[in-house]
């Protein structure tokens, strides 16, 4: 597994340069081989100047590339492979056995990299804004749509205030009429969806609070959250519209249920039991 400077460089991979975008890229596929070379080998590997190198280490709030390396080196597991058969992207040439077991991993990878990226205090604040709104809206366009109706489905079980409406139109024309009493909770892998900018746009200039779940600590969307929660999936070439981006999300909304059943169990539990008992007859 890749450690925690990693799973940084990751969530800000939008904010680089495209030199710096060059040295994240090397540096995420030869983490180790990276440790021993010079700066400007580094710089030579990626076809960059000197320069590049530092303001990327600058980028990663490190003081040079003597502490990047340092850096680097502890969030390296010892154990792990440097060439390891099934990790990487998903290619043309890989047999079925390779597939499956690089989805596998690919899956694992993004549950173990979103519960390494939660903050605590982030996390109770967005479940304490959940239970004083007074409406909870989840919005998401294309796939993530289908992520918040999931979440809208999960949390209807135990409160009646939860919403969630497809249509981006409408979904815009309910963003701008929500209050300083209700919460928009969006989500977006890239965080660079117009229509998602522009609902979360819309929500915050009416004065609602905004939860963004979304692959990127820094994007469009991110800019007008007031709570931003992170999932870890990463999308190579031939995995676009993955499930690793869903199933990540997914953990991250199961553990919002949870918590939110937890701490408010009394209540929960009684909305739980009517909303059960309401499809109980339709159950085989």
């Amino acid at each position: 597994m890749q450690g925690d400077f990693l799973v940084k460089m990751r969530t800000a991979y939008n904010q680089f340069t495209k030199a710096e975008k060059k040295v994240a890229d090397y540096i995420l596929q030869n983490p180790r081989e990276v440790l021993f070379m010079s700066i400007t080998d580094l710089a030579e590997a990626c076809q960059v100047g000197d320069t590049s190198v530092f303001r990327f280490c600058k980028s990663m709030e490190l003081k040079g590339y003597q502490e990047f390396k340092m850096v680097l080196s502890l969030s390296l597991n010892e154990d792990e492979k440097e060439n390891s058969r099934f990790s990487g992207n998903i290619g043309l040439n890989d047999t079925f056995h390779e597939l499956a077991q690089k989805v596998l991993n690919t899956n694992v990878h993004a549950l173990t990299e979103t519960h390494s990226l939660l903050d605590e205090e982030v996390f109770s604040q967005a479940i304490d804004w959940l239970h004083e709104a007074r409406k909870i809206y989840f919005f998401g366009v294309g796939a993530s749509v289908l992520t918040a109706l999931k979440a809208a489905n999960k949390f209807l079980r135990i409160e009646p205030k939860v919403y969630c409406i497809q249509d981006s139109h409408m979904q815009a024309m309910v963003a701008s009429t929500m209050n300083s009493d209700e919460v928009a909770v969006v989500f977006s892998y890239s965080g660079a969806t117009k229509d998602t900018i522009h609902v979360a746009r819309l929500a915050k200039q009416a004065g609602a609070k905004v939860i963004c779940i979304t692959r990127f600590s820094k994007s469009p969307l991110t800019s007008y959250a007031d709570l931003t929660l992170l999932s870890g999936a990463n999308e190579g070439p031939l995995q676009g519209g993955s499930t690793s981006g869903e199933i990540s999300q997914l953990f991250l909304i199961d553990l919002m249920y949870t918590e939110y059943y937890r701490r408010y169990f009394e209540a929960c539990s009684k909305y739980n039991e009517r909303t059960s008992g309401s499809v109980l007859e339709r159950l085989c």
